[in-house]
């Protein structure tokens, strides 16, 4: 690695720790540039471009840009709702920041009443009722978050513009899982726990009245688990941990002392010493491939989940080492591969990043 990345990846993982200690995200001004161009680079290009696009006649052939006039860039829908995400996150943190300006007028360009209208002809067309659900609804769900709790005109503009696309994707995901007999452990797009943990985050926020359905949810799927095996992950196109996604939304619905006991049963391969590698963080093969590109996106996942796992948890309880060890690893692997070098990772690894760094899942 160059020294100019060496000494960067050293400042923001400095910094991303002193954020831990103090509750609160600090970020190192290269950081946040960084993550904000890849995110600035992809919202606004088309092309390559992966579409999930069921058609109904000749005229429904049209490019991204017609079909899904918002989000049609990144490489494939879901990654162009969280890129705007980052640059809402990061434009509200950091309002002073070089990139600021710039991820506003990205903003202003895409979320006018006019593309947001093309979403939902797009969404509400026929036979389109399971396009992007769960993973991509979810962002769209935090996106609405992102908006809906900045404080300033333009933001509460752009906030009830997307409020059409917010409710469709709401009335999808939370019929979805009242619908769903078994979750999906699976490490990619369609696993229930990381959606179910996205949409009880905006749920708090955006409405409190499905909080109790949500927890009920997460309840009726996994608070019977036991024995999960940590040795089985990942597999080999995994971006999202199983295991960890599902602790991670228990300790969103659990008192803490019931997560305890609960990740007990479910995880006892956590040991009680903090000893270094006890959990492997994960190594692409090929970075250009955006399949095992995912593993880059596993560590960075694996990061924010740990610390979730660790918020639920009683200080005295003697898995905490262990568990902050895991994490500082797998952050220190994820945030070293989040380079721009290869579109396969570029167009979505940087929110994962900021997801992690801006501690997301922790300030609902």
């Amino acid at each position: 690695m160059p020294w100019t990345e060496t000494r960067w990846l050293v400042a923001f993982v400095g910094l991303s720790l002193l954020a831990m200690a103090q509750d609160r995200p600090v970020f190192e001004a290269s950081a946040e540039e960084r993550f904000a161009k890849l995110a600035l680079e992809c919202v606004g290009k088309e092309y390559p471009n992966k579409i999930s696009h069921t058609m109904q006649r000749d005229e429904d052939a049209r490019p991204p840009r017609k079909l899904t006039p918002a989000f049609y860039g990144c490489f494939d829908w879901h990654s162009a709702v969280h890129g705007h995400w980052l640059l809402a996150r990061l434009a509200k943190l950091h309002p002073r920041a070089s990139f600021a300006n710039e991820a506003r007028a990205a903003l202003g360009r895409s979320l006018t009443p006019e593309n947001i209208a093309g979403e939902v002809a797009y969404l509400t067309d026929v036979d389109r009722e399971g396009f992007e659900r769960p993973y991509g609804l979810a962002w769209l769900l935090q996106l609405a978050l992102e908006l809906g709790d900045w404080p300033e005109e333009e933001p509460r503009l752009w906030s009830k513009t997307l409020q059409p696309l917010e409710d469709i994707a709401a009335e999808r995901l939370l019929a979805y899982f009242a619908r769903l007999g078994l979750p999906a452990r699976v490490g990619e797009h369609s696993q229930t726990a990381f959606a179910l943990g996205l949409t009880l985050d905006w749920a708090k926020a955006r409405r409190p009245a499905a909080l109790a359905a949500l927890s009920d949810q997460a309840k009726k799927f996994y608070l019977a688990d036991f024995g999960w095996r940590l040795a089985f992950e990942p597999s080999g196109q995994d971006f999202l941990s199983p295991g960890l996604a599902e602790a991670d939304v228990m300790r969103r619905v659990l008192a803490s002392a019931e997560f305890s006991a609960w990740l007990t049963r479910f995880l006892p391969e956590i040991p009680t010493e903090g000893r270094p590698g006890w959990w492997p963080v994960g190594v692409p093969a090929d970075r250009k491939d955006g399949k095992f590109a995912h593993l880059d996106g596993l560590n960075l996942a694996r990061a924010w989940m740990l610390e979730g796992v660790l918020s639920g948890l009683p200080e005295s309880d003697g898995r905490r080492p262990a568990l902050l060890e895991s994490y500082r690893e797998h952050r220190d692997a994820g945030l070293a591969a989040v380079t721009g070098e290869h579109y396969a990772g570029g167009h979505w690894l940087g929110t994962f990043a900021v997801y992690l760094v801006t501690r997301r899942g922790l300030s609902n």
